[in-house]
Order: structure tokens, then C-alpha cells, then sequence
């Protein structure tokens, strides 16, 4: 059995058609080459300069209708993507912030999808897709402080049995959940719409999971592919 079974709601894929994921499940290891994570930063860096992937713009614009979908303004919040891609356009680099953070931001950047972290043993209860009521709370910064904010209804969210992970599908991390190198329980999701080869998506996949025995040798993991189910 799965140590990890997220679940999507059927409106999730109503809001976006042949929305699919690769769900990633990792019980840490000591971290012995934490250059990895970097190296592989510097490389997407890179590879987003040069114009890599080609599929890069159309599937960044089918993330951005998706969020339009639901209410969101995806040039003020765009998808993580979107918004590392566009960094690193305007900024030539970005800075190496954490090993595991930088890996998996490096697999976001160099492949065009939207990648989440998130530390699973801070979660309460499995991972959910869904279109939110607008009660559910979500613990994040505002000014320095502390805060807590509600999505509004209909907003897609990640969540727990407690609250709100990631605002606004992909947008937006909570503190509570925030993964880091420390981490002993680690859960990652890679988000993809058909704009992308489905192949590059488990390349994409592999490229984390690669990246992860390398920093931690001994590392365990497993990968589940997810996908609407046929009605």
C-alpha cells in the first residue's frame, strides 16, 4: 500500500481536461553530496535561458487558462512555473536556497511543470486536490507576521484534514507543511496538462528521483502515476 495517497476532486479536472500528476514518496537518507541540488539549479538555469523546453509557452498558457478557470488572475498569481521561469528570465540565475528546495525547483524549471515539496510527516491526514468552500484556513506570512487567510470558494487547493498546503493550485506554499533538507518524510508532485509529453513528465519524475539518491544514497522512494478515471 501506498505510503501516500493523494486524491483529486472530479471538479479539478472539469476546471482542467487530461490533468494528470506523478505523486513522489520519500523516506530520507543522511545527505551526503548536498551540491546536487544546486548543480542542478545552475543547469535548468541554463537550460531556460537557451529557450529549453519547447513545449515550455504552451503548456505555461494552458496553466494560466486553468487558473483563469477557477477565478484566479494568472499574470498577478501565476502558476509556480510560470512565475520561477519568469525569475530566471529576468534575473539570469537564482540563488541556491536549500538542497532539496533547489533540486526539485531545478526539476520545475528545467522541464516546465509545476512541482510541489511538501514535508508529508507535518500532514494531517492525506493530500487533496479540491475546489475549496472558503473555510478552510491557511497558515501563511503577511509583513513578517504570522497570518492566517481563507481561500475563497471555488479556489482549487491542495489540503489536509487541517487546512490549506498550497494556495490556488500550485501557487503558493503554506508554513506549515514547507519542506526542507531536514526533512525525514518527504512527498512531491509533479503537475502536468496535456501541453507536455506525457514521457517528459516521468522524465521529469526520474530527473528528481535521480537527483535525490545522489544527494542522499540509500534513499527510498516510490512513484505513482495519477490520472482522471475513466467514468
Amino acid at each position: 500500500m501506498s505510503k501516500v495517497s493523494p486524491s483529486i476532486a472530479p471538479e479539478v479536472y472539469g476546471i482542467a481536461p487530461g490533468f494528470r500528476a506523478l505523486s513522489i514518496y520519500a523516506q530520507a537518507a543522511p545527505v551526503l553530496n548536498p551540491h546536487v541540488g544546486k548543480m542542478a539549479l545552475k543547469e535548468a538555469c541554463e537550460a531556460v535561458l537557451a529557450g529549453n523546453p519547447d513545449w515550455a509557452e504552451a503548456h505555461l498558457a494552458a496553466w494560466a487558462e486553468a487558473f483563469q478557470g477557477f477565478g484566479a488572475k494568472p499574470k498577478r498569481t501565476p502558476c509556480s512555473a510560470d512565475a520561477l521561469r519568469k525569475r530566471v528570465l529576468r534575473d539570469g540565475t537564482m540563488p541556491a536556497l536549500d538542497p532539496v528546495v533547489d533540486l526539485y525547483n531545478a526539476v520545475s524549471l528545467q522541464y516546465a511543470v509545476p512541482v510541489g515539496g511538501e514535508n508529508i510527516s507535518a500532514y494531517q491526514g492525506s493530500p487533496r486536490l479540491v475546489v475549496a468552500k472558503g473555510t478552510e484556513p491557511f497558515d501563511t506570512v503577511k509583513e513578517g507576521e504570522t497570518a492566517v487567510e481563507y481561500p475563497p470558494q471555488g479556489e482549487v487547493i491542495w489540503c489536509d484534514d487541517h487546512g490549506v498546503t498550497c494556495r490556488r493550485w500550485n501557487w503558493r506554499q503554506g508554513i506549515r507543511t514547507r519542506l526542507s533538507v531536514d526533512a525525514q518524510e518527504m512527498w512531491f508532485i509533479l503537475e502536468s496538462l496535456p501541453q507536455m509529453p506525457l514521457e517528459k513528465l516521468h522524465e521529469a519524475g526520474k530527473m528528481l528521483t535521480d537527483g535525490l539518491e545522489k544527494m542522499m544514497p540509500g534513499l527510498w522512494f516510490e512513484v505513482a502515476f495519477i490520472e482522471a478515471q475513466c467514468q
